[in-house]
């Protein structure tokens, strides 16, 4: 029996949608490799992505097929609502194999008996853990094959979340202000960075009084001092100084639903300078999200916050937000829609972002985030945490 995160009318549908894609692509099947894909499409929920695995859909079979290790079929039968004969597995022996054998292999086989061994079958080329062997090894088993690059494919399906979906990421979003407090409550002078981190991660996964945390589809980032202007580094054993800013970027995660939020504290008085940009990236971030509502564009949004801090003769080259939700590691994102200049997507309702317009500068590290939901009037933030530089 599944344990339920949805029913199973939910993953009819999500599945649904594929297909149709599926058909605008002129596709026969798409073997999914990225889990946070595979989760969306069956429920496959375990820490087995280290090893090769797939879901394969095709446009001629009403369930998708789970493709994975031998040891772990009982998981898909945990946390799937798939038959039996949707759940196929490989031997031990495929699993860093010494021998002329690998998983693909048996994906290949998979692919015959579904009888797409001369179609055209999709492949996720860019994702995390699909390798240049898996690729090459479908190429060998099954010659007759027309392989087309679908990476993006269920990442547009995804980019619209339903009400239960936003549910979990607003669960998510209260998991991450008590972690935010926890760490920002935990910095102080004298104390290790991995102090701070541990009590980041205490909050994450004992969650809430109502339910727990899972574990982040990315490790809480924390870089401190004179490191600021560098966003994706994670804490070390040194204790923070009096004059240190600390940037703390963390997400709580629900079902696999992520909720990323972003502060920036100071140990001491804060520089003026630190001020008065915490002051501009919290305006900035208030006059893209005033435009925020279905149909405006991507690009329409980060314009405002481009307009705004050009006032004060600021810059940032970088985008500030990206379509996110159901996660994985190494990454929480969709890389679907991004808020940046040139990216024309159109904004409906549902459809929910992580903008996070940081400024890193030689002289200034700041960050400040929301994630927000565009409903169908604007923009709702998940999160209720202040929009502030704290202090230490």
């Amino acid at each position: 029996m599944s344990r339920e995160v949805f029913d199973e009318a939910e993953y009819e549908r999500r599945v649904s949608r594929a297909k149709e894609r599926l058909h605008e692509a002129d596709l026969d099947a798409i073997v999914v490799s990225d889990p946070a894909n595979m989760n969306y499409l069956t429920g496959y929920d375990g820490w087995s992505f280290y090893v090769h695995q797939a879901v394969v859909v095709t446009t001629e079979r009403d369930e998708p097929v789970w493709v994975g290790r031998e040891m772990d079929a009982g998981g898909a039968r945990a946390t799937t609502h798939l038959s039996e004969e949707s759940i196929l597995s490989y031997s031990d022996d495929h699993v860093h194999s010494p021998y002329d054998l690998h998983p693909m292999d048996y994906v290949a086989g998979v692919l015959e008996d579904l009888e797409v061994a001369d179609g055209r079958v999709g492949l996720e080329m860019d994702a995390a853990y699909f390798t240049a062997k898996s690729y090459t090894r479908l190429q060998q088993n099954l010659p007759d094959a027309e392989f087309e690059d679908a990476t993006l494919l269920v990442g547009w399906v995804r980019i619209k979340k339903s009400e239960q979906e936003l549910e979990y990421m607003r669960q998510a979003a209260r998991i991450s202000e008590n972690a935010m407090q926890a760490g920002i409550d935990a910095i102080g002078e004298g104390v290790p960075e991995y102090e701070a981190a541990a009590a980041i991660y205490d909050a994450l996964i004992n969650g809430t009084d109502e339910y727990g945390g899972d574990y982040p589809s990315i490790v809480p980032l924390m870089p401190s001092g004179d490191h600021t202007d560098t966003p994706h580094l994670t804490w070390t054993d040194r204790p923070f100084e009096d004059g240190d800013p600390v940037i703390i970027e963390l997400s709580g995660c629900r079902h696999r639903y992520h909720s990323p939020l972003a502060r920036t504290t100071f140990v001491g008085d804060p520089p003026d300078v630190l001020e008065e940009t915490a002051d501009i990236v919290v305006e900035g971030i208030e006059a893209a999200l005033d435009v925020v509502e279905p149909g405006v564009t991507c690009e329409s949004v980060e314009k405002a916050w481009r307009d705004t801090i050009a006032q004060y003769g600021l810059e940032k080259e970088d985008r500030i937000g990206y379509s996110m939700g159901l996660g994985y590691p190494p990454d929480w994102g969709e890389h679907t829609a991004s808020i940046r200049p040139g990216d024309e997507t159109v904004l409906e309702e549902n459809m929910t972002f992580h903008m996070i317009p940081g400024i890193w500068t030689e002289e200034v590290g700041m960050e400040i985030s929301e994630t927000f939901h565009v409903t169908s009037s604007g923009a709702e933030t998940l999160a209720d945490f202040p929009r502030k530089l704290f202090t230490a």
